[in-house]
């Protein structure tokens, strides 16, 4: 492949978690049997970047066309944390989650805290962004009311409960420890069949803990331990579980709504 005016300039960019460094445009020409993927993939970049930067409307290419495959783009090494997911970082790197799994040859969306990530399509703005609005919330947190600290005294409470039970379990429980997104469902609702996907009828055990899982992430027939909800087997899947989300089972509705949307911890057993 042939490149022309090739130019880098290096400068060390330091962030909270992470650290960045900055490449100045290269124009590429376009050969024979080239795709934009290709060429995005040899850069460290994505097709949808490339067609930005060279205001592309499609990803149609031709021999001889000049194409800048570099736009000041950053490559950054981010450190997952409790409560991270793929989704999460995605969105406060302004990037895809497949471009992240492309990036880190990742083939689902389990990650682990304290693992170190690539986010190779992450710019200066993007920091700049995330720089910004981590000052909004410090200033929202400084404007808070009693009602809310009162409120926050609630959360702190069932937190430290959680970590609680959590540490308890870890004590006797092996395995990899990872963050989702759990929410709850009932059988005891009319039309659900009551049967699971592996098969267990939870209208004749309504107190069986069972959770609904994407098993890509979690193969079904798992044991793990749910934060907040106990020991559990991986027994249902659903349609809206996707990436590091789970469905916890509970008795009834009203249980289901008091559960709410939770950010969990979720250690494997076996």
């Amino acid at each position: 492949m042939k490149k022309f005016m090739t130019t880098a300039v290096a400068a060390g960019i330091f962030f909270s978690t992470s650290a960045a460094v900055h490449v100045s445009a290269e124009e590429y020409e376009v050969e024979k049997e080239d795709t934009l993927w290709g060429i995005a993939t040899e850069h460290g970049t994505t097709a949808d970047n490339l067609m930005e930067i060279n205001n592309l409307d499609a990803d149609v290419i031709h021999p001889g066309q000049k194409i800048e495959v570099d736009a000041s783009e950053n490559t950054e090494k981010y450190t997952v944390e409790e409560g991270d997911t793929l989704s999460s970082i995605a969105n406060q790197f302004d990037v895809k989650v497949n471009d992240i799994k492309e990036w880190n040859d990742l083939s689902d969306s389990l990650i682990n805290i304290g693992q170190e990530l690539d986010l190779k399509g992450v710019t200066e703005n993007n920091q700049a962004q995330e720089s910004s609005g981590e000052e909004n919330a410090t200033e929202e947190s400084n404007e808070v009311t009693e009602e809310s600290s009162e409120e926050a005294n609630e959360e702190s409470s069932e937190a430290e409960a959680n970590e609680e039970e959590t540490e308890s379990a870890s004590s006797s429980s092996e395995g990899e420890t990872f963050s989702v997104t759990a929410t709850a469902y009932t059988s005891d609702c009319e039309g659900c069949s009551g049967t699971t996907a592996t098969g267990i009828d939870l209208n004749a055990n309504p107190d069986k803990k069972v959770i609904a899982v994407d098993p890509d992430v979690i193969p079904l027939g798992t044991e793990v331990h749910v934060e907040g909800y106990g020991n559990a087997v991986a027994a249902d899947v659903g349609g809206a579980i996707n990436g590091n989300k789970i469905d916890v089972h509970v008795p009834n509705e009203a249980e289901a709504n008091q559960w709410g949307v939770r950010t969990v911890n979720v250690t494997v057993l076996d």
